[in-house]
């Protein structure tokens, strides 16, 4: 069932970093003050029909010390005609009240892009307490709102024969989408004579965030947390979800999740300080886990006949040690 699976992965992990905060209580007082939630959307072709999936994950202030680890909170499959600002609206909530029975005072920032950028959201967050960072498609009103920056960073770019940024942040508000105003970080960019220009919409008020800052060490960010779930897409293969009905494509979703789940949880409790302890999922399950290996089942044991050239060894006998003293501790 799709809401007790994403309860199941959110209360996993966050069960978890409470227990490894109270252990670690300095890396506690640097991050449990900041949470954000990362929304990606992928595109997934299936033979019937054309789903797309979010994901929610959560990452620390700076996108790479991060208060719950790159850990996946929810895996939700959608068809293509459904509009992801409003589908992931549900698992927001939950996520955040969970988050805040742990922590009732952490700052959350929802970022993704501008598929999540819905008034729907927007209003919902603001009503809670919860800042956003979504992406904002251009458009002609937008484009003359900055008409005087983007010639002032042509001019400079043509001048330098380099490429030229510029950033600016104001109010704005939709002819008919918005309920109400919202800032807005508008980044005017020319190089090699073409147009490059972005917009954000934010909750983070004029005087805490400069729109440069926010732009490319907030928003930009978002590039490593989608490395990761790149992870769970081509080396746990979550796209593949070509079964005849819905139900049973998430459902290979969620097996593809838990798989990512486990290795990183195997990754963070059994392979520190080894060749592994920073690499990928695809990279742990070739070289660590898809083996050729002999195994005899006898009453007393299970042994395990692996071959003499086998790479990694060492790695698998300390990850092996390590996960029975940690179970020998519970």
């Amino acid at each position: 069932h799709k809401l007790l699976t994403t309860q199941l992965f959110a209360k996993h992990h966050l069960a978890r970093t409470r227990s490894s905060m109270n252990l670690e209580n300095g890396l506690c007082q640097i991050n449990a003050n900041h949470c954000i939630l990362h929304l990606p959307s992928f595109h997934a072709v299936v033979f019937t029909q054309r789903p797309f999936w979010h994901i929610a994950m959560p990452c620390g202030e700076d996108g790479n010390h991060p208060i719950c680890g790159d850990h996946l909170l929810s895996a939700t499959l959608r068809t293509a005609d459904r509009d992801p600002g409003k589908e992931v609206l549900a698992d927001i909530r939950r996520i955040v009240q969970q988050i805040r029975n742990r922590w009732p005072r952490v700052r959350i920032l929802v970022r993704g892009d501008s598929g999540f950028s819905r008034d729907t959201l927007m209003t919902w967050c603001e009503d809670n307490h919860v800042d956003f960072l979504f992406g904002l498609a251009g458009n002609t009103r937008l484009y003359d709102r900055i008409a005087s920056l983007s010639a002032e960073v042509r001019d400079e770019a043509a001048t330098t024969g380099r490429a030229a940024r510029g950033f600016a942040s104001f109010d704005w508000i939709t002819k008919d989408s918005w309920t109400r105003r919202r800032r807005v970080v508008a980044k005017a960019e020319w190089r090699h004579g073409n147009r490059y220009h972005r917009f954000i919409v934010t909750t983070l008020p004029q005087g805490m965030s400069d729109p440069r800052h926010l732009y490319e060490q907030v928003y930009c960010a978002r590039g490593d947390m989608e490395n990761r779930i790149k992870e769970c897409q081509m080396d746990l293969f979550s796209d593949r979800t070509s079964s005849h009905t819905m139900r049973a494509n998430q459902l290979r979703l969620w097996f593809s999740a838990a798989a990512y789940v486990l290795l990183t949880a195997l990754q963070k409790m059994a392979l520190g300080q080894t060749s592994l302890e920073k690499a990928t999922c695809g990279t742990i399950r070739a070289r660590l886990l898809k083996i050729a290996t002999v195994v005899k089942v006898s009453v007393r044991r299970i042994v395990l006949s692996m071959p003499d050239i086998f790479p990694c060894q060492h790695e698998f006998a300390l990850a092996h040690a390590r996960l029975r003293r940690l179970r020998q501790a519970s």
